[in-house]
């Protein structure tokens, strides 16, 4: 069959399409190449504007959000405050990139950078100063290393040599500028450690933050561990992130930059595309490590909390033989942080070969693909006269962009960096949002009270009001336990100056609420209270506290060597106080008794600690005193010594005991019966004296009824 005409004019019409495209497409090509320069600005450009533009847009929903979440916040206030009744007060701050993080760590920099004029703000500007230095020295070292391969290519070993020298040359700015960065991050971190961790000394140890959070907050377990070692932690990681940002936005910045006029603008941002598409990728897939490093310092202070419970309590678990419980407890919470550590290294594991895959070869396949485009493809101003040429710009065009891909790879890992210091973060700003409720008075406690929890929770959520006063009135100020019983709904009485107070009650009576309300420990929660400045009340507990320092320290706590010369006391006083509760002996115990240190609470007996605290009291002579059971290892006579020399110093004494024999040092009584009832009266001691005497025969002769009734039952048989 003879071949169709048709045929060979379809063809030829597909060549002559093929040629004509070809055609437009140099043409395209040729007005491209020509108009090269202005089509990359033009890019720039645009790319610079979509970025401002996506800023401006951040911006504003961030703004949004706060409006919303402070809406949001306002609208709650009134049902989701924190309160003394324990509930959640809105979810747990999750550990995340989110306007939290920013929030929080915006005023975290505020603290250990507070202004333009401190040392930290000259230390930072130090170390960009360097971390640019470091840049332009990576460039220059890229330049060199095109020049040595050159050399070597042409087989110039006089050239050669010669860049040698000059390579080495260079090292020595260059390791004098890694050096100093090192040292700028470490004394970085060290000051905001230091400013840190003042700024949380100063909070937490004022106002009595640190008992509040102690005892009547439930939210911090562990402050110890938070700041002892979260705050070093944070520290670090904020002047490692700084080095970790900076540094790899600096050299992508200047690298593309230089990478751009070599091999041309469209490749990089062609290039930067396909990062920016797989970075998005790995930051999808990439686990909360922020989360996972917050439980992890969660748990390991609960772990270091179990120990230090263990170690404050060894007696009594000794007593107990309760060895193995305990132990079980620390098995259980050591063996749940090591599953979680497991967890957070298997997960580390499979996202470092996701990353190292993607950053290493992915991305450095195409760095070797746009690197060699010089060499394939002569772009416009281009002059390669040789293979030396060519090998030079190969060599230093991927120098700069290894450092490029490296820089971006950091800056992809510092991702995880940046997590974990979320979650440092996190648990930082909750310690100082914790310590700021404290302060201003509000509690979140879970309530395991035996009673109504939500008519206790009602009467914990008021607040009563406190005066300042020469004297002690109480006025309708309900008692509460720290279990958040009501014990007494409504205790009223008063007290002058010179009217010693002896308080009796069964255990659990509110007698120990009552004085942390005078002592400023507790908050009063209804009524009016009038009582004396803290500073004018003195407590003294039945298991003194001894601090570590000498024995003049036992004596004059909390006050220091430089207060009591302040007060005109010196050594000779602190004698005759010691002489009067027979103590002078300590003096002759030990070499330079004044300045002698040891563990005190282990060298010295119950009743001695019990004289040395006695002799606070008489040092610091305070207004009123605050006796919890202080003489239970004392002697009568030493007894009666302490409360005899308290009077005649002028102290009022407020004394909680049973001991009869103190019964005759108080004018008046204050009788809890345990039920929410009291009785406040005048205390005449000899008839009480009496009445007790004649209540324990009584009592003894009706112990002895059962007997006689036996007896009877005996007699009446045998008749």
């Amino acid at each position: 069959m003879a071949p169709s005409p048709s045929k060979p004019i379809a063809l030829g019409s597909i060549a002559a399409r093929g040629r004509a495209f070809r055609q437009v497409l140099l043409r395209l090509t040729l007005v491209y190449m020509r108009n090269r320069k202005r089509i990359s600005y033009a890019v720039y450009v645009t790319l610079f504007l979509a970025l401002v533009h996506r800023i401006r847009n951040t911006i504003a929903d961030h703004k949004g959000a706060q409006a919303r979440e402070a809406e949001k916040r306002a609208a709650k206030a009134k049902t989701t405050a924190i309160s003394d009744d324990g509930e959640a007060e809105g979810k747990q701050k999750k550990v995340a990139l989110n306007r939290e993080f920013f929030r929080s760590l915006g005023h975290l920099l505020r603290i250990v950078v507070p202004g333009w004029k401190t040392r930290e703000t000259q230390f930072l500007v130090s170390h960009s100063f360097f971390l640019v230095m470091r840049t332009l020295i990576s460039l220059k070292v890229a330049a060199m290393d095109g020049a040595i391969v050159k050399a070597l290519i042409k087989g110039n070993g006089r050239e050669f040599l010669k860049r040698i020298m000059w390579w080495m040359i260079i090292a020595v700015p260059a390791t004098f500028t890694n050096s100093m960065l090192a040292y700028h991050q470490s004394e970085l971190s060290l000051r905001y450690r230091i400013r840190l961790t003042e700024y949380i000394h100063e909070k937490y140890l004022s106002k009595l933050t640190f008992y509040g959070i102690s005892a009547l907050d439930d939210r911090i377990k562990n402050a110890d561990q938070l700041i002892a070692v979260d705050v070093t932690k944070f520290s670090n990681h904020l002047a490692e992130l700084y080095s970790n940002l900076a540094k790899p936005v600096l050299d992508m910045t200047i690298y593309t930059i230089s990478l751009s006029r070599a091999v041309g603008g469209e490749g990089v941002v062609f290039m930067a595309l396909l990062v920016q598409l797989s970075a998005n990728l790995m930051r999808a897939l990439t686990p909360p490590f922020g989360k996972y490093v917050a439980d992890e310092a969660k748990l390991e202070g609960e772990f270091r909390f179990q120990h230090t419970r263990l170690i404050d309590h060894s007696e009594e678990i000794a007593l107990y033989a309760g060895h193995e419980a305990e132990k079980d407890t620390l098995d259980k919470g050591y063996f749940t942080l090591i599953k979680h550590i497991n967890f957070i290294l298997q997960r580390r594991f499979y996202h470092g070969f996701m990353e190292d895959y993607v950053v290493k070869y992915i991305w450095g396949a195409l760095g070797l693909v746009l690197c060699s485009m010089p060499v394939f493809v002569k772009l416009p101003g281009q002059v390669i006269s040789s293979m030396g040429d060519r090998t030079e710009s190969f060599v230093t065009n991927r120098r700069m962009l290894l450092g490029a891909s490296d820089a971006f790879g950091r800056l992809m890992f510092s991702y995880k960096e940046v997590m974990e210091l979320a979650g440092y973060t996190s648990r930082v700003s909750s310690l100082l949002q914790v310590m700021d409720d404290i302060q201003a008075g509000k509690f979140s406690k879970k309530l395991v009270s035996s009673s109504d929890t939500e008519a206790n929770a009602a009467v914990l959520k008021g607040r009563g009001e406190v005066f300042t006063s020469k004297d002690i009135k109480f006025t309708d100020v309900p008692i509460i336990s720290p279990n958040g019983d009501v014990l007494v709904p409504a205790l009223s009485f008063s007290l002058s100056q010179g009217d010693h107070l002896l308080v009796v009650g069964p255990n659990g009576c509110g007698k120990s609420s009552l004085f942390r309300i005078l002592g400023g420990l507790w908050p009063v929660y209804g009524g009016t209270v009038h009582k004396p400045p803290f500073h004018e009340i003195f407590y003294i507990p039945q298991r003194p506290y001894l601090s570590s320092g000498t024995l003049r320290q036992q004596i004059i706590y909390p006050d220091s060597p430089s207060t009591m010369q302040a007060k005109h006391v010196t050594d000779d006083d602190l004698r005759d106080i010691l002489r009067i509760l027979s103590l002078e002996h300590l003096l002759d115990v030990y070499p330079d008794a004044w300045n002698a240190e040891a563990e005190w609470k282990d060298v010295l007996s119950g009743g001695l600690q019990q004289r040395i605290a006695m002799a606070r009291l008489f040092y610091h002579r305070p207004r009123y005193a605050i006796l919890d059971e202080c003489t239970s290892s004392v002697t009568l006579d030493t007894e009666k010594v302490m409360y005899d020399t308290a009077k005649d110093l002028g102290i009022t004494l407020m004394t909680v005991s049973h001991r009869r024999s103190l019964w005759k040092y108080h004018t008046h009584i204050l009788q809890f019966d345990g039920q929410g009832h009291y009785v406040f009266s005048k205390l005449d001691a000899d008839r009480r004296m009496k009445l007790e005497d004649e209540k324990e025969e009584l009592e003894l002769q009706l112990r002895g009824v059962p007997e006689i009734e036996r007896r009877i039952r005996e007699l009446t048989g045998a008749e």
